[in-house]
C-alpha cells in the first residue's frame, strides 16, 4: 500500500472510531520550534512545571521516543457542549424583627469550572480510543511501530497539530479551526510508518487581539506567547496545593474555580462552535461552576467521591480548596479597592 494511500484509511479509520478531525505531519526534528521554546523557558514562563524542562531531546526530535519514526498523526476530540457558565448564586435569608421580618437577598460568586474539565477527564476518554487507532493502523500497515500521547508525554503537541493541518495557533496559543474554534483536545501518534503529509492551514488571527485584551492576568505577554505563571489555569491547575494564589492573581480570577477560558470565550472563530458526541463531555449533573463555601467545607472522602474520574481531580484536595478560598479573598480584595 503507497502512502497515500495508507494515510486517507487511517484518517478513514480515525473518525471512525468518533474523532472530530485528524491529520498528518512528516516527522522531522522541530529545529526552529524548539528554539522558541527554550526562550520560553528561559523567560521562566512555564513558572514552577519543572517537567517542561526534561527530555528536549524527545520534544525536538520524536525519533528519541519512537526509532526512525516518519510520521506523526494527531487527532482532535470535540468537546463543547451547548451550556453556558451559571456564574452567581442568590441566598435567601429571612431576619424577623418585633414588628415584621424581611428578605434579605446576597449574591454568592460561584466558582467557574473551565469547560474542557465539565465532564469525564480526557485522559480517561481519548487512549483508548488512540489504542484502538493504533489496532487498525497494524491491520492497515502490518508490522509499523507506533507510540501515543495525550498530554502526557515529551511531545510539542500544538506544534505537531499545526503541521498537520488540524489548525493554526492563534494568539492565545490554543490550536483553532474556523469549523469549531479551539474547543478541541488533542491526541499524538508518533510511528515509523511513511504517510502521506497533510498541508498546513493559513493562520486567520488577522489583526483581531481579543484575547490579549481580554486576559483578567495579563499572562498573554504578546501574540502567540503566553507567560504561563501568570495564567490562572497555572495557578487553580498545576500549582501544587502548598503555594497559595498570590493577592495580585487571585484579585483577578473573576470566580474561576478551575482552570480559565477568557480567551476562548472572546475569540471570534469560537462563534462557530458545534456540539460534542461525546456525552461523557456533558456537565456532570449539570453543573458548571460550584460554590467555593461547599469545597472549603468538603471532606477529603466527600472529594474523591464526588469527582471521581473528573480533571477536578487535578489539584488534588487542598488545591481545590486553595482555589476557593481566593475566589472569596480575591473577591474581597476588589471590593475594598473600590470602597
Amino acid at each position: 500500500m503507497n502512502r497515500i494511500t495508507a494515510a486517507a484509511a487511517v484518517k478513514h479509520a480515525a473518525i471512525e472510531l468518533g474523532f472530530t478531525a485528524v491529520g498528518i505531519a512528516e516527522a522531522v526534528p522541530l529545529i526552529e520550534p524548539m528554539k522558541r521554546y527554550d526562550e520560553w523557558l528561559q523567560r521562566g514562563y512555564h513558572g514552577m512545571m519543572g517537567y517542561m524542562e526534561r527530555n528536549l531531546d524527545s520534544r525536538e526530535d520524536v525519533s528519541a521516543i519512537v526509532p526512525n519514526a516518519r510520521s506523526v498523526i494527531v487527532v482532535a476530540l470535540n468537546y463543547y457542549h451547548d451550556v453556558q457558565h451559571e456564574v452567581q448564586h442568590e441566598v435567601h435569608h429571612e431576619v424577623h424583627h418585633e414588628v415584621h421580618h424581611e428578605v434579605q437577598h446576597e449574591v454568592e460568586l460561584r466558582g467557574k469550572i473551565s469547560r474542557y474539565a465539565w465532564g469525564d477527564d480526557y485522559h480517561s476518554v481519548i487512549p483508548p480510543k488512540l489504542d484502538a487507532l493504533i489496532e487498525r493502523m497494524n491491520e492497515i500497515i502490518p508490522g509499523a511501530a507506533s507510540k501515543c500521547y495525550t498530554d502526557t508525554g515529551p511531545v510539542l503537541e500544538k506544534e505537531w497539530a499545526v503541521r498537520a493541518g488540524i489548525g493554526w495557533q492563534g494568539k492565545h496559543s490554543n490550536v483553532l479551526r474556523r469549523d469549531i474554534g479551539s474547543w478541541f483536545f488533542l491526541g499524538v501518534i508518533i510511528t515509523d510508518a511513511d504517510l502521506a503529509p497533510d498541508e498546513q492551514q493559513m493562520d486567520y488571527c488577522g489583526t483581531c487581539t481579543a484575547c490579549i485584551d481580554a486576559c483578567p492576568t495579563s499572562a498573554i505577554v504578546d501574540s502567540y506567547v503566553v507567560d504561563g505563571s501568570k495564567c490562572l489555569s497555572y495557578w487553580t491547575i498545576e500549582v501544587k496545593p502548598q503555594h497559595e494564589i498570590p493577592a495580585e492573581i487571585a484579585e483577578n480570577m473573576d470566580g474561576w474555580l478551575f482552570g480559565c477560558d477568557v480567551c476562548q470565550d472572546v475569540c471570534p472563530w469560537n462563534r462557530f462552535q458545534q456540539q460534542s458526541t461525546e456525552e461523557r463531555f456533558a456537565p456532570r449533573c449539570g453543573e458548571t461552576a460550584l460554590l467555593p463555601s461547599s469545597i472549603v467545607n468538603l471532606s477529603q472522602e466527600e472529594y474523591k467521591e464526588r469527582f471521581r474520574d473528573s480533571p477536578l481531580l487535578r489539584p488534588k484536595h487542598a488545591g481545590l480548596q486553595r482555589n476557593a478560598r481566593a475566589i472569596v479573598n480575591g473577591a474581597d480584595l476588589r471590593t475594598k479597592e473600590h470602597e
